[in-house]
């Protein structure tokens, strides 16, 4: 059989997250920037004679295999939109919780993307697979960048953000699944502004201090909806070397940032020991942005 093409799948963070206003439709217009750890699921396509997923991985049973799978989604609406017969055997290695704030689906939909292009021979262009994510929901055009991106509107319009510097960042998920519809219903008062920069932070304090000004909007709502979050949060924030602890999009993984890959390993460990029941992972940000 052919050798697979295959691509992870990254985890998306909110670096911060502001919600600055409302469409007559009830969706709610962001301000986010958006990054990457070095820890995903992975996405693997092979040639096939029908369209099928399979699915493993530690959080394979948490994943819906059926038509509203969105992997299966995307691989259809490629197809569509290039005129081909959707042929392609996608597994799906689940590393990341579901329903966790971190885009797991959505940056999952946007491999398939990529690779499905590949495999198909696709003159498909970047616009094209832009116009594509755009269809499948708010978070896949921003996974489909996959480096350091501004999102407005509803999370679809992306632009480049200045490049990060080094930075290690430690997630934590408690368990518990977050929907990010009840956190929106939930969220109340006045809209906040968008606050992006445009200075490359010279280093991981730097970048901290930028984020410390800005905030997460949806925590508050997230915390209502999910009070052990809370415990996350406090975990990290107590953590030798956090420089930042912060609720990722919806929650409810919240991540730590650090200024050395070393301090991060040590957090890790000292988090899984305390909390044995909680998915925590070390990785570094993926900070380059393409010019």
């Amino acid at each position: 059989m052919d050798a697979p093409f295959t691509a992870v799948a990254r985890a998306k963070l909110n670096l911060y997250l502001h919600v600055v206003g409302r469409r007559a439709d009830g969706y709610h217009l962001l301000d986010t920037l958006v990054a990457f750890a070095g820890i995903g699921d992975t996405v693997a396509v092979r040639p096939a004679h029908t369209l099928a997923l399979i699915v493993d991985g530690p959080f394979a049973n948490a994943v819906p295999t059926g038509d509203d799978n969105l992997v299966l989604r995307a691989a259809r609406a490629l197809a569509a939109a290039a005129g081909v017969a959707p042929r392609a055997e996608i597994r799906l290695t689940k590393t990341l919780p579901v329903a966790s704030g971190i885009g797991g689906g959505s940056a999952d939909a946007a491999a398939a993307l990529k690779l499905l292009s590949s495999l198909w021979d696709l003159d498909a262009g970047r616009r094209t697979l832009r116009e594509v994510a755009a269809t499948l929901g708010a978070d896949v055009p921003m996974c489909l960048e996959a480096h350091p991106v501004f999102a407005g509107g509803i999370g679809a319009d992306v632009t480049l953000a200045p490049a990060l510097p080094p930075v290690w960042v430690v997630l934590v998920n408690a368990g518990a699944p977050v929907l990010t519809a009840a956190v929106y219903r939930r969220r109340a008062g006045p809209f906040s502004t968008a606050d992006r920069f445009t200075e490359v932070p010279a280093d991981a304090a730097v970048l901290a201090g930028l984020l410390a000004t800005r905030r997460n909007d949806l925590t508050g709502p997230a915390l209502a909806e999910c009070p052990v979050i809370a415990d996350v949060l406090a975990a990290l924030e107590a953590s030798p070397g956090t420089l930042l602890a912060r609720m990722s999009g919806s929650g409810g993984t919240c991540f730590a940032i650090f200024a050395t890959d070393a301090e991060a390993a040590a957090a890790s460990r000292n988090l899984a020991a305390a909390h044995p029941r909680w998915w925590i992972a070390a990785a570094p940000l993926v900070g380059s942005s393409r010019r």
